[in-house]
């Protein structure tokens, strides 16, 4: 019995010197540390005192080091050393000028009927080079047949002359043929691509090959440039991945499942891309607006909402929404709500948000204590 009540003493005692530690910085790491032991603890020794109910208030609700609310946003704060492990950078982005990007659709198309019509052309063309060999010889002998005058029978008059009206007329449908394929071509992709098929342009060669692909890229009904566009880019899946495109022509058709103005591009065959698949497109405008550009790296996107992150203060950073119908240039989002100019973090806004998360799961913990 004696033994246990000096037991009971020391455990009193060490008990109120570790409540006497709670009330320092250090000791407040150490109670989130040992706080599962503390109340095994408590429920083994009934006699043993309540510690963290004899705490201050302050000390039972101390918010995280390293959020803070200030001016009625949450403000993230990190040494250089925290944001340098965490991958955080920074930049000074300026208000500026930009020309506007319109997003519109982009369908990679199957070159089946281009190489069909090239194929076609390129065998009218052999047909009337041989109509052409052939009534050219017909149409000599005919003539040799009615400079013979009295010494040529009258059968080998009228056979000449036979042989030579076949031919022309073999040599008109040949012309005919290659006139109406030439039409079609032009007719079904425009005067660019019609003549580089009859041609047979370096251009259909690649297409054809595979070296390159043909794009339409439809824009939004009733979206309109005074201008075919020269720059477009399209966003290649998985990673939404930038390739640029070369502008051909005007398309002569639009998509039926959009109904806007279409143009006619090629992009690179190892781009990823791959003929029947939709990809999003970017065409410049002649539009400009006026703004700060954040580029895509600096967004990140939480409960429906898309935001970015800007420093307020030496090693500090808070949140801000970024609207949903901002214009786009270059691939980065143009606001005009940052004012003249602002520091932003352009690597790592995840981590932060990540560290602002667990501040304030670490707030509502310390409250549910209370």
């Amino acid at each position: 019995m004696r033994q246990r009540a000096v037991l009971s003493a020391w455990l009193v005692l060490g008990g109120c010197a570790l409540g006497a530690l709670m009330l320092t910085e250090a000791g407040a790491d150490l109670r989130n540390r040992a706080g599962p032991l503390l109340t095994d603890l408590r429920a083994r020794l009934p006699g043993a005192p309540a510690l963290a109910t004899h705490l201050p208030a302050s000390a039972q609700h101390r918010p995280s080091a390293r959020t803070s609310l200030e001016g009625g946003r949450i403000v993230v704060r990190l040494t250089d050393a925290e944001q340098e492990r965490i991958g955080i950078e920074t930049a000074r982005l300026v208000r500026q000028p930009h020309p506007i990007e319109l997003q519109a659709y982009g369908a990679i198309l199957d070159l089946a009927r281009v190489t069909e019509l090239t194929n076609n052309y390129a065998s009218a063309k052999a047909q009337l080079q041989t109509a052409e060999a052939k009534a050219e010889v017909s149409r000599s002998a005919y003539a040799r047949a009615r400079n013979l005058g009295q010494y040529a029978t009258q059968v080998q008059l009228e056979t000449a002359e036979g042989t030579f009206r076949t031919d022309e007329a073999a040599l008109a449908a040949a012309q005919s043929q290659l006139r109406t394929l030439a039409a079609t071509a032009q007719q079904e992709w425009g005067p660019v691509i019609g003549r580089a098929i009859i041609e047979r342009a370096p251009m259909i060669t690649r297409l054809i090959e595979r070296t390159d692909f043909l794009v339409q890229v439809t824009l939004p009904p009733g979206g309109t440039l005074k201008t075919p566009p020269k720059t477009a880019f399209v966003e290649v899946p998985p990673q939404s991945e930038r390739i640029a495109l070369r502008y051909v022509s005007s398309a002569t058709r639009t998509d039926q499942r959009i109904q806007g103005v279409s143009y006619f591009y090629t992009v690179a065959g190892d781009s990823g891309l791959l003929p029947g698949m939709s990809v999003m497109a970017f065409l410049t405008s002649d539009r400009a607006t006026t703004g700060i550009a954040v580029p895509e790296s600096a967004v990140v996107h939480w409960q429906g909402n898309a935001w970015i992150y800007r420093s307020v203060g030496d090693d500090a950073f808070a949140r801000h929404l970024l609207r949903l119908d901002v214009p786009i240039s270059a691939d980065a989002f143009v606001v005009d709500d940052l004012g003249p100019e602002a520091e932003l973090v352009v690597s790592g806004p995840q981590a932060l948000l990540s560290e602002e998360m667990r501040g304030q799961g670490q707030a509502a913990a310390d409250a549910d204590d209370d």
